[in-house]
């Protein structure tokens, strides 16, 4: 009894900005002695993450994949007109409502096709990424031969950059986290398999309409609103 609640491209693209992102972690990270510091060069087959230009390179790599998939990701949304994603007025009082449910274990209020504490992560994040795009792009600019930068936009833009660098960890962990809410476990499968259970998506998505006419279609199935009878999430 599943409904889809997210297409192929956004697993692609959720995945592939998951990938890029811890990558870009790494090989950030890679950039300070850290690992030599600490050894991690001396883990076998780890020898390259002492050396600064290699990963310098994956650092670019990654870097290359995350504005591509960002670049996509926008074209897609914006020629398909789907806004679900992005932040609505009164989210920040929603969330507060929606979490304090999770952690008292009293029913929650409807939502929509995501939480509203969900677009307020994702509107997070994606600040974070286009300040990380915007000033790694000007710090790769800045090794170009004959191109010449004052020392204070070069010292702004790596402090901008560091600070990205630790609010987007922060918003991953931020991401993470959700999870040790039970409730929300029920998501994970859609990241991976795109569906979710339809009694799930009518209790607690019951302000989404395609979700919900899709449960119905489903249910009708089985026995309507009674196979849901002794649903909890």
């Amino acid at each position: 009894m599943k409904i889809q609640r997210q297409s192929i491209s956004n697993r692609v693209v959720h995945a592939l900005t998951a990938i890029s992102i811890f990558g870009l972690f790494f090989t950030g990270f890679g950039q300070m002695p850290v690992y030599k510091r600490y050894m991690l060069n001396e883990v076998p087959f780890m020898a390259w993450s002492a050396d600064y230009h290699i990963t310098l390179w994956w650092h670019y790599l990654f870097s290359v994949i995350l504005i591509g998939v960002a670049f996509y990701h926008l074209t897609y949304h914006l020629l398909r007109k789907e806004y679900d994603i992005l932040p609505k007025k009164g989210d920040v009082k929603h969330s507060a409502e929606v979490i304090k449910a999770m952690v008292t274990g009293k029913e929650e209020p409807p939502s929509e096709k995501y939480l509203p504490e969900q677009r307020l992560g994702y509107a997070f994040i994606a600040f974070w990424i286009v300040v990380m795009i915007i000033t790694g792009i000007i710090k790769v600019i800045k090794n170009v031969s004959g191109i010449n930068m004052s020392l204070e936009v070069l010292f702004w833009t790596a402090q901008i950059h560091n600070l990205g660098f630790m609010m987007l960890i922060l918003g991953v962990m931020g991401h993470l986290s959700a999870f040790l809410f039970k409730p929300n476990r029920r998501l994970l499968p859609a990241m991976l398999w795109g569906k979710i259970c339809s009694c799930y998506a009518k209790s607690r998505h019951s302000k989404w309409e395609e979700g919900v006419k899709q449960s119905e279609e489903v249910l009708k199935k089985h026995g309507g609103d009674e196979a849901c009878k002794n649903y909890k999430h």
